[in-house]
């Protein structure tokens, strides 16, 4: 952070305090932020002021927003929210604490390889659930890689990532970073998941090695290196790469995409073999070979220059004819006329002709119309199902509409069925899904909880209620999460913040203060005070206790019990001379004192056990429980007066 930061501690967009700048890129800011409505830390995403009136990167910034939103997957960044606010274009996202996946290479080197290999699935993770969901992210490599201190992943930047297969070039240059573009997308060809997974394999090599296997001065030449060169198996860099995990990372490295893998699991399939000590599957091992053999390189090598401008060859000189040696004589002497004959000849001819033609022609009209069987293609990507019905001599027609069970890019019904049979030609409907249906996210701030629940299940969402501290009225909606009126699928988890009231505080101590004191104490911090005299042996008018107890959290209003002492409660003491010692320990007791015995010798039987004397004397007052010691006496044997023993006990 720089002083000269002006966004710092401003409140953007009326929700987001941002705290400090977490870093830069070649198209926005990143922020630290507290989302004020949420109670939470984001990571706030800024287009930059010169770019923000730039079409082309307002387009990328809002598809990566867009792209990175409908995937809710734990490899993948959330996307909290997104907006145009102050003059340019936002997202707030999941803040994440931890480093990219290239400054750990940088700063570490080479990934030990069990390590590696956890990293390459849990990113195989999260591009095979953006593949299902029609995203082909295009930018994979280590910059776009957070690893969190737990050793998860997550996948960011879906900043130039489309649904579906795509070109790779935008106004003429390549888009993606040279050391991790596939070679389709080095020459600009459409795109398809399959690349991401020859950029990961890229990843991949770069863990196990610390180096990509292409380098160069400029882009054009690295992209031409992912077009016409062979890299080394990973072994060669680092000898404690197993076999197996040296042929994941060649097939995932093919020039051709149809020697790699053909989804996110069959490769993640092979990387758990691997992790397991088990072989990888026989057809990874042929893809290895190809590929080291430079199958596709060749054919590659041409296909980033540009095409030259066709030249029309020079034209053919007319064939050398000779003269036909007919010419040579003179026309022999005129016989019988043939013409009649080469007549009839040529009528036979062209009616053999004509008939054939007519023959052929029916057969064509017989075939036409003959009932050829409807191809079942539902649940078939929409590209492949088109194919199919165009391969049996059909003509598709494709509808979207949303369904709740097929996923996205499937054909969901198809008119006629599979199996029926129609003329050839003949239209076939198909029904691609487009996903779940979308609706609307409603308003339910500051409405109660009831009616707020009641509205988002109507609405086909799902509630889940998260109770807070607010000043708010207790069981109102303080604040929602998607916003009012995002386009969610159907069945989103919708987040309401309901208040329950302001936070506990602790109850104060003000024990042993006088009752004024405390009294304007509690009700200075909002308690409602309560008073009750007891007695004590503390001062009169002080507070002895208080209820609740003191730290105990309350809520602000709360009523406070405190016991003011009305001073030390006092008692007569019972004449115990001449009883007993069990008789006087029972008076004193029942008087709430406390008795203490002490025996002191006696020469007179009578007095034996008998009560002599008692300190405080008889019909004294005392505090309750005060000790009154009890003399009582202990006949001497032997000389009279015995040896003046005295002993004291306290029951």
């Amino acid at each position: 952070m720089t002083s000269s930061d002006t966004l710092i501690d401003r409140t953007f967009d009326k929700r987001y305090v941002i705290k400090r700048k977490l870093g830069s890129g070649g198209m926005a800011d990143v922020y630290l932020a507290e989302d004020q409505e949420l109670g939470r830390q984001v990571a706030l995403k800024l287009l930059n002021d010169r770019h923000a009136s730039d079409e082309q990167f307002v387009e990328r910034f809002r598809r990566e927003a867009q792209s990175a939103a409908g995937l809710n997957h734990p490899s993948i960044v959330s996307i909290f929210d997104r907006g145009y606010a102050e003059s340019t274009y936002y997202i707030a996202m999941e803040f994440l604490d931890g480093r990219t996946l290239k400054e750990l290479l940088i700063r570490n080197g080479p990934t030990p390889v069990p390590i590696a290999i956890d990293y390459a699935r849990q990113i195989l993770g999260a591009l095979s659930f953006a593949h299902r969901n029609g995203i082909v992210h295009r930018d994979i490599k280590p910059h776009n890689i957070i690893v969190g201190s737990d050793g998860r992943l997550k996948v960011t930047d879906f900043g130039i990532a489309r649904s579906g297969a795509s070109q790779m070039t935008e106004a003429g240059s390549i888009v993606g970073t040279a050391q991790y573009l596939s070679p389709e997308q080095a020459r600009g060809a459409p795109v398809d998941p399959r690349s991401d997974l020859y950029s990961l394999g890229i990843v991949l090599y770069e863990m196990l090695t610390g180096h990509v296997p292409f380098t160069g001065d400029t882009p054009v030449e690295i992209a031409m290196k992912h077009l016409s060169q062979v890299p080394e198996p990973p072994s060669k860099l680092r000898p404690d790469v197993p076999h197996d995990l040296d042929a994941i990372v060649m097939r995932a490295l093919a020039k051709d995409p149809d020697q790699r893998y053909e989804s996110a699991e069959e490769m993640d399939a092979d990387l758990a073999r691997v992790a397991r000590g088990v072989a990888v599957a026989r057809e990874t091992e042929d893809a290895m070979t190809q590929v080291l053999s430079g199958a596709g390189v060749s054919s590659a090598q041409t296909m980033i220059q540009r095409p030259r401008s066709a030249v029309a060859p020079p034209p053919v000189p007319p064939a050398y004819r000779r003269p036909n040696a007919y010419y040579d004589y003179e026309e022999p002497p005129r016989g019988r006329s043939v013409w009649p004959w080469l007549l009839a000849l040529g009528l036979i001819i062209a009616g053999a002709i004509g008939g054939w033609f007519l023959y052929t022609k029916i057969q064509d009209q017989l075939n036409s119309n003959k009932p050829i069987s409807v191809p079942g293609v539902v649940l078939l990507q929409r590209q492949l199902a088109v194919l199919k019905i165009k391969e049996a001599g059909l003509n598709p027609v494709v509808l979207t509409a949303s369904d709740d069970t097929v996923p996205r890019g499937q054909v969901s019904e198809q008119n006629p069925g599979g199996g029926a049979r129609v003329g050839k030609g003949s239209t076939i409907t198909l029904t691609v899904s487009t996903g779940k249906p979308k609706v609307t996210v409603p308003d339910v701030r500051n409405r109660s909880v009831t009616d707020a629940v009641t509205a988002l299940a109507q609405a086909g969402l799902n509630p889940h209620v998260v109770r807070i501290y607010s000043p708010a009225q207790p069981d109102t909606v303080t604040g929602q999460f998607p916003s009012p009126g995002d386009m969610v699928i159907k069945g989103t988890s919708v987040r309401i913040n309901v208040s329950r009231g302001a936070k506990p505080v602790p109850v104060p101590d003000v024990r042993d203060q006088p009752y004024a004191n405390a009294k304007s104490a509690l009700e200075g911090r909002g308690f409602v005070v309560s008073r009750v005299d007891i007695q004590s042996d503390k001062a009169e008018g002080v507070v002895a206790a208080e209820d609740p107890p003191p730290g105990t959290p309350v809520d602000k209003g709360s009523t406070i019990t405190l016991s003011v002492s009305k001073g030390p409660a006092t008692t007569q003491v019972p004449d115990v001379r001449n009883q007993d010692q069990a008789t006087a320990e029972s008076l004193l007791t029942g008087a709430g004192l406390t008795p203490a015995v002490t025996f002191v010798p006696v020469t007179d039987p009578s007095q034996d056990g008998i009560v002599i004397s008692q300190d405080p004397a008889a019909n004294s007052d005392a505090k309750s429980g005060e000790v009154v010691i009890i003399n009582v006496g202990q006949l001497q044997q032997g000389t009279p007066g015995g040896d003046g023993t005295t002993t004291t006990t306290t029951p």
